[in-house]
């Protein structure tokens, strides 16, 4: 998942769309993003001179540099030639359904949420890439077949965890909090006016956006929150869960009092340049500010490190989930698309995700013993947090959700939520309309039944 796209949505099951739920009905599910409309018909005008185009959504520098290396040496050893085009990750499915819609569609593109990819599976734009999936061995929760068919090429996992400044935690020797009373105690700690304190101790967006979806959430799951049971049925207020949801929401309204005014207006700039300027000592994120910073502070990127949400009684700890992957669309194109991003697998994917070191966590477990990727500095740099990625992948006591991937099955009803922002409102209620916490969770409850009625 591309770290700053609120235009997502995941996951359907059977006939790629299961229980009834026809084309039509995910669309409209699926809110403004969506709003595109498809083309029935689109041939690739291109095929004729060998160019393959490729949609990229990684737009930072080092990340493209790395793509058009790729294309210019496979060009240079087949002939063939690669259009490698960039936009952020929230605009890759727009830019794909608009480039299908012209009659001109790329023969790869880059997607965030699995539920993009089943539309256009639905739509049958995209081929299987079964061949090149069983070449490799993957790890946990990121591959998501449906009816035993592969639509996607994950490159990262992009998890969520809690980013700190390890050099204030040592200055007042603190250790990295196991439960919700211990990391109070750490944020009271650093948290103020005095000698080694800062401002404010976190921040944490609790608006109606994918900010908070991504950002907020990490310790409730670890609290043993649940949305849906194996049927679909919500039970987010169901006598087991109310309790656990609702001491969530009493910690979070807790937490605001070490957050920065205003987190109603806090998105993903404050998340990274709060916590680079100084203001905050923790901030929910990824390995990508720890990327940014090693390039223009790396002083001070030495000082971060990370730990996972933990919940409240310290039994179980979590990551947000996320992740980000490639499709083959259906064109004349794509039996060289798939050539070439096997090749790319094989041969450039990892000098492709040197381009963010910390943050491209590989989701192959054979790159995990790879030596051309061991070789980059940075994984030695930042090995704590390196061997914390691999740890939460088969750690037993590690919570890896999402509101997106919740739910039994991949299924359109959890993007639902996501875009209903239904749980971003539970985290206002609590926060800044006076309900209390069982209220809001209450509350919520009733929304997201009605969203995945509609």
């Amino acid at each position: 998942m591309a770290d700053t796209n609120d235009t997502n949505l995941p996951r359907s099951g059977k006939k790629l769309m299961g229980n009834g739920i026809s084309r039509r009905s995910v669309v409209k599910g699926l809110g403004a993003a969506s709003m595109v409309p498809f083309a029935l018909s689109a041939p690739n005008v291109l095929a004729a001179d060998k160019t393959i185009r490729f949609l990229n959504a990684e737009p930072s520098a080092d990340s493209v540099r790395a793509m058009r290396f790729a294309a210019a040496q496979y060009e240079k050893e087949t002939g063939i030639k690669v259009q490698m085009d960039s936009v952020p990750g929230g605009k890759a499915f727009e830019k794909l359904q608009t480039s299908i819609q012209s009659g001109r569609p790329y023969d790869i593109g880059t997607l965030s949420f699995f539920g993009d990819v089943l539309l256009l599976a639905n739509e049958k734009k995209i081929v299987p890439l079964n061949s090149i999936i069983k070449k490799y061995e993957w790890g946990p929760k990121i591959l998501y077949p449906v009816n035993g068919d592969n639509f996607w090429y994950p490159y990262d996992y992009n998890l969520c965890w809690i980013n700190y400044r390890k050099d204030m935690y040592a200055a007042k020797s603190l250790s990295e909090p196991q439960n919700w009373d211990q990391y109070m105690g750490n944020l009271a700690s650093v948290t103020g006016t005095g000698e080694g304190q800062l401002a404010s101790g976190v921040v944490h967006p609790i608006g109606s956006n994918g900010a908070t979806n991504y950002t907020a959430f990490g310790y409730m799951w670890a609290n043993g929150v649940k949305l849906f049971d194996d049927n679909w049925n919500v039970i987010l207020d169901s006598p087991e869960i109310l309790p656990k949801a609702a001491e969530y929401v009493d910690f979070m309204a807790d937490l605001t009092q070490y957050m920065p005014p205003s987190p109603m207006q806090a998105g993903w700039a404050n998340l990274v340049g709060d916590f680079q300027g100084g203001i905050i000592s923790h901030t929910p994120g990824t390995g990508r500010l720890i990327d940014q910073m090693n390039m223009t502070m790396p002083d001070k990127a030495q000082q971060v490190s990370s730990f996972l949400f933990p919940s409240k009684d310290g039994k179980k700890f979590a990551v947000n989930h996320g992740y980000d992957g490639w499709v083959v669309l259906d064109t004349a194109m794509t039996d060289e698309a798939l050539k070439f991003l096997e090749w790319f697998s094989d041969e450039h994917l990892i000098n492709f995700l040197h381009s963010s070191p910390v943050h491209y966590q590989p989701t192959r477990l054979d790159i995990y013993e790879d030596a051309r990727w061991l070789a980059h500095p940075a994984l030695e740099t930042f090995a704590d947090i390196i061997a914390m990625q691999k740890r939460v992948l088969n750690d037993p006591d590690v919570i890896i959700r999402s509101i997106d991937t919740e739910g039994p099955e991949p299924d359109v009803r959890a993007g639902k939520v996501f875009r209903s922002y239904a749980l971003p409102e539970m985290l206002q209620d609590r926060i800044l309309n006076g309900l209390s916490g069982e209220d809001s969770v209450k509350a919520a409850a009733a929304k997201i039944r009605k969203v995945i009625a509609s």
